[in-house]
């Protein structure tokens, strides 16, 4: 039987991507056969079926309108199912549904950093102005660029060394991020707390006197503000640290904290199964208490002193640590306290499946309908990136590319921060040229990459951000990256920022990209794959008559690629024509020229 649909092309679905409550959506079909209709179900709902109306040339159509939600649909004709195949297309029998995202009518994603590029910096290791101290109990690294300690001496994990980076630091590098294109930052927490990573809050309403004083901090928000260089910052508030304010269970502060005392005024902000000793804490960490999931009253302090104390001080939004472990309605009044001193300010979560349709504890989450997340980090195309890289298997890549196209509301999609490296994953430099994985972390420190297999990793490295800076979304770098730094998990990627010693030809090939995104289409443009076969992926974005070509190969020697049209190499700065060759393991970046468009 012939059935033809494809949700990513308006003929057949008349909204691609996530669609707006009440919104007219037009789904057409194209088939032999005699009846056919358009069966739809809400998430956790009986589903029902549509009948579609019958039209010249074999095509079948139906209009609809949603309520905000999470839906699922397929079709059936003549008594037979067409569900989505892998890549989207109809499948006979096929029982994968395909996704539909409603959100809310008044939903307008903030801008702030559409278009650009944001910059993820682990404060400790970027960038050292002045001297420093690092207080009791913790260990002053004064060899910058010196190899980060995973576990003491006794055998234990601290993170308790410091090599120094600071405010002044990063406010001394404003130029530089500049010059790199960088129009947002994103800092790891900035809180007062005992680690080097300060995901254990001690203080939410100081910052650590590591990193400098809040007068240093308000300096750098400014001067970043005057460079056109928003900043965002790092909200941790499913728990906190044992040594800290609110739990005090080393005396640290003056202050009686929920271990010392069921009298304190923190102790209905944690659950103690056995107080004190016995408490729910994250994964197991006794370092890091949970927060009650139903502590109002914690929450409250987030929403009504922490939110706009970060905000006032010159942040322009927040990441939230761990989304998927803080309740819904909480994440809702993060994002209206937020909107409340920043009407552009931005919400983005870590969520590292598909946000759309996330199950988080035994219940799906609706981030993006319309009241919670603004962006998350984009995990999944970065696993589709490396997937296509590593194995040479285009479909990996596509296949992400037109699930988040189509589960995503549009402006959704162009907000989310596409992630290669973090302080959670291993380098990509190490992940795409490492010949083997080591999972010992103990052993990670004599890690090498070195001949063949880092030039191998910067050969795919420069194909893995061509497409996180082309692609939908916002490229993130990861601090490091642009100057050639590698290194596999924690602490092993979060060396030192190698001031005088970078890679010039990766920091000149970002750089470039750089240059390359700041063409409109970037903001905006629909992203459609053009091609995608023997290991060559090629995909247009587009925006009215403006249109950037990208292509990649994998294939084991050089390609043609011909075009229709007249396109110049913006990437290489190439030749100008409709055909291009493009080399083993290369990427070419195609600028179209026309009479409306110029040179």
């Amino acid at each position: 039987m012939q059935f033809v649909y494809d949700p990513l092309d308006r003929f057949y679905k008349s909204t691609v991507g996530g669609v707006r409550e009440s919104d007219l959506i037009k789904f057409r079909v194209k088939s032999d056969a005699k009846k056919v209709c358009v069966v739809v179900c809400r998430d956790g709902a009986d589903a029902k079926a549509y009948p579609m109306k019958r039209s010249s040339g074999g095509f079948f159509a139906c209009e609809l309108t949603f309520d905000r939600g999470l839906y699922w649909y397929h079709f059936v004709a003549d008594g037979v199912r067409f569900g989505r195949g892998e890549l989207l297309e109809p499948v006979e029998n096929g029982m994968d549904n395909y996704q539909l995202t409603v959100y809310a009518r008044a939903y307008a994603a903030p801008t702030l950093f559409k278009g650009g590029v944001i910059y993820q910096i682990f404060p400790d290791r970027f960038y050292n102005e002045g001297g420093f101290e690092v207080g009791y109990n913790k260990i002053k690294r004064t060899d910058w660029g010196g190899m980060p300690t995973y576990r003491s001496s006794d055998g234990n994990v601290y993170n308790n060394e410091f090599f120094g980076g600071n405010f002044k630091g990063i406010k001394a590098k404003l130029d530089y991020l500049k010059e790199l294109g960088v129009t947002c930052v994103y800092l790891n927490p900035v809180c007062k707390a005992y680690s080097s990573h300060r995901y254990d809050t001690g203080d939410y309403l100081k910052t650590d006197e590591v990193l400098g004083t809040e007068d240093d901090l308000k300096e750098l928000l400014k001067a970043g503000k005057d460079k056109g260089i928003s900043f965002i910052f790092d909200g941790v508030y499913n728990h906190t640290g044992a040594d800290s304010l609110y739990f005090n269970r080393y005396d640290s502060y003056p202050e009686l904290g929920a271990y010392q005392s069921a009298a304190s005024d923190y102790f209905d902000w944690y659950v103690f199964t056995k107080f004190p000793d016995e408490y729910d804490s994250w994964w197991g960490f006794k370092t890091l208490p949970s927060i009650d999931k139903g502590s109002k009253r914690f929450q409250s302090f987030i929403t009504g002193t922490v939110i706009p104390y970060y905000m006032e001080l010159g942040f322009s939004g927040v990441r939230l640590d761990v989304v998927d472990e803080l309740r819904e309605d909480f994440v809702k009044n993060i994002k209206k306290a937020v909107a409340e001193k920043n009407k552009n300010g931005v919400v983005i979560g870590e969520v590292w499946e598909d946000a759309t349709n996330k199950i988080a504890y035994g219940h799906r989450r609706s981030y993006f309908c319309g009241e919670e997340l603004d962006s998350v980090m984009n995990y999944p195309l970065k696993d589709g990136i490396v997937a296509y890289l590593l194995s040479g298997d285009e479909k990996k890549l596509v296949k992400v590319f037109n699930e988040q196209i189509n589960n995503f509301p549009k402006a959704a999609l162009d907000n989310l921060m596409n992630v290669l490296s973090t302080h959670d994953t291993s380098r990509i430099l190490t992940v795409l040229g490492r010949d083997k994985i080591e999972t010992n972390k103990d052993l990670m420190k004599f890690e090498k990459l070195e001949g063949e297999c880092l030039e191998r990793g910067k050969r795919l490295f420069k194909m893995a951000y061509s497409i996180a800076f082309t692609a939908y979304g916002v490229p993130s770098v990861y601090y490091g990256d642009e100057a050639g730094v590698w290194g596999d998990l924690d602490p092993y990627n979060r060396k030192c920022y190698p001031w005088g010693r970078e890679d010039e030809e990766l920091l000149s090939f970002i750089k470039k990209l750089s240059k390359i995104r700041k063409d409109k289409v970037f903001f905006d443009g629909d992203l459609s794959v053009l091609y995608a076969k023997n290991k060559v992926v090629v995909y247009e974005r587009r925006k009215g008559d403006r249109k950037i070509v990208v292509a990649l190969s994998r294939y084991e020697s050089a390609v043609k690629i011909k075009l229709d049209g007249v396109y110049r190499d913006v990437l290489s700065d190439g030749g100008v024509g409709s055909e291009f060759i493009l080399p083993s393991d290369g990427v070419i970046v195609l600028k179209s020229i026309n009479a409306k468009y110029g040179r």
